[in-house]
């Protein structure tokens, strides 16, 4: 059986306070719990402090550029659907640079786990506001205000019936947990949105802002309805949902494909003399 020990990797360089260290801590606890070992998994990850997490583990990694996480990890899963793969990002590299990218994965349901470090800022370039930032907040290059319209995950994975879209919050680290172990084992394209504070950069959203608003889906919610999850992942404000908002257990997107359905692509022999006739028909 795997141990927290298998996991460590280099010292984390975030803040102190950031919320990054409860999202790593759950995410080891998580994968020991279900019997993962580092060696049987990949996290693909981008730019940005978030995308800094696979350094802080033990684990196989992929490093691509800003918000392209999810392509890489789209081609990892095909060439070995049977490996698990984890994509790793904050809400500026998903939801701006990657935003195009978030879409279509939901929309094929490739069998990919999506964390991404909500903060609602961009910390590593020093405080700009992002897709998530909420309207009215100022910053470095807003001096008067966000004026775009906050993005909202949950609505969004809900529009592109998103096979398992949740949010947690980095300040309650056991259910974060719980989520993480749901969404790793889920089979389709899972989204967790995780809230966290940035403890540098957004001094609006905090520990303390986030715990008067959140709180947890009652035990009679059920996720397979789209229109009340629509109506619950709406709530933003005085209320936050935390849980699995939505849910939809549908044909995943590499088991449609009969190349790769019963084989692994990665397992497939191959053949130089398919090469040569296709080209032939190029001359």
């Amino acid at each position: 059986m795997p141990k927290l020990d298998d996991y460590k990797g280099l010292t984390p360089a975030w803040c102190p306070g950031c919320g990054n260290f409860a999202i790593l801590s759950a995410f080891k606890t998580a994968v020991v719990e279900l019997g993962m070992d580092p060696y049987q998994f990949t996290i693909v990850s981008g730019i940005g402090q978030a995308a800094k997490f696979p350094h802080y583990l033990r684990c196989n990694t992929f490093n691509g550029l800003h918000g392209r996480s999810l392509p890489v990890a789209t081609g990892i899963k095909l060439a070995n659907h049977t490996m698990p793969v984890i994509a790793v990002a904050g809400d500026g590299d998903c939801y701006g640079e990657g935003g195009n990218h978030i879409m279509h994965a939901m929309r094929r349901n490739i069998n990919v786990t999506l964390f991404v470090h909500d903060n609602q800022i961009y910390g590593l370039t020093k405080g700009q506001a992002s897709p998530t930032s909420m309207e009215g907040m100022k910053t470095k290059t807003q001096p008067f205000g966000v004026f775009s319209e906050q993005l909202n995950p949950m609505v969004l994975g809900i529009a592109m019936d998103c096979s398992f879209a949740a949010r947690a919050f980095a300040g309650e680290p056991d259910h974060l947990k719980e989520l993480m172990k749901q969404a790793l084992i889920h089979k389709g394209f899972s989204l967790v949105d995780i809230l966290q504070p940035c403890v540098t950069f957004n001094k609006v959203n905090t520990y303390e802002w986030y715990r008067k608003r959140v709180y947890h889906l009652e035990s009679t919610y059920t996720p397979f309805d789209r229109v009340t999850a629509f109506s619950r992942a709406l709530e933003w404000g005085d209320r936050i949902p935390l849980g699995i908002i939505y849910r939809h257990d549908r044909p995943l997107y590499e088991n449609q494909n009969p190349v790769i359905k019963d084989l692994p692509l990665v397992n497939i022999l191959f053949d130089r003399s398919k090469i040569e006739q296709a080209l032939k028909e190029f001359y």
